[in-house]
């Protein structure tokens, strides 16, 4: 027992030689781990805040970038339809020079014109499907005004009340749309005997 009491006041002795000397050097090793610490808080502050600034720059850029390629978009959205469009006006030409060609018989002449104008009226049509417009059938229908603008009305023996009687301008649907109003005479139904 005496042994255990001599080695704890050894350690006493060894403990009291390695401790400061008093509370000031204490304070002192504290704020130096300390300000350590802040330091190396201070610099993961700083570069979370690079890294946001950067994440930042990068999301205004893509903003900007999305801004520019939908401006591009709907400037030449319809670059599609004009380029297909373009082989209808080279039909058209070359159904003028048909006509414009010196031939021995007019009526030939005038036969394979026409042949080039249905040809080309065929090219279009089958153009504007493929876009998604479409005609609209009018005649014998009930006068619709999201359908149909009534040019005027005519009695009319044949055709009900209230229905399309003539089409002058046929109407045309895009896609779920109303392209254009089909321009129509609408029956006034039975005309009166005099």
């Amino acid at each position: 027992m005496i042994d255990e009491t001599k080695e704890q006041e050894s350690v006493g002795e060894q403990d009291a030689a390695n401790a400061p000397e008093d509370l000031g050097d204490v304070e002192t090793i504290t704020e130096e781990g300390g300000e350590a610490e802040a330091e190396a808080i201070r610099l993961e502050l700083q570069e979370t805040r690079d890294q946001l600034m950067r994440v930042a720059a990068e999301f205004e850029n893509f903003k900007k970038r999305m801004e520019r390629e939908k401006s591009k978009l709907l400037k030449y959205a319809g670059e599609n339809i004009l380029r297909e469009l373009l082989t209808t006006l080279d039909n058209l030409d070359r159904a003028m020079e048909q006509g414009a060609a010196t031939a021995d018989d007019d009526a030939k002449k005038l036969e394979s014109m026409l042949q080039g104008l249905e040809l080309t009226r065929k090219g279009l049509i089958a153009t504007l499907e493929r876009f998604g417009v479409e005609p609209m059938e009018a005649v014998g229908l009930t006068f619709n005004p999201d359908e149909h603008d009534a040019m005027t009305m005519e009695a009319s023996d044949t055709v009900p009340a209230n229905h399309v009687l003539r089409v002058y301008a046929k109407g045309y649907r895009f896609k779920d749309r109303v392209l254009r109003h089909a321009q129509v005479v609408v029956s006034s139904g039975p005309g009166k005997e005099a």
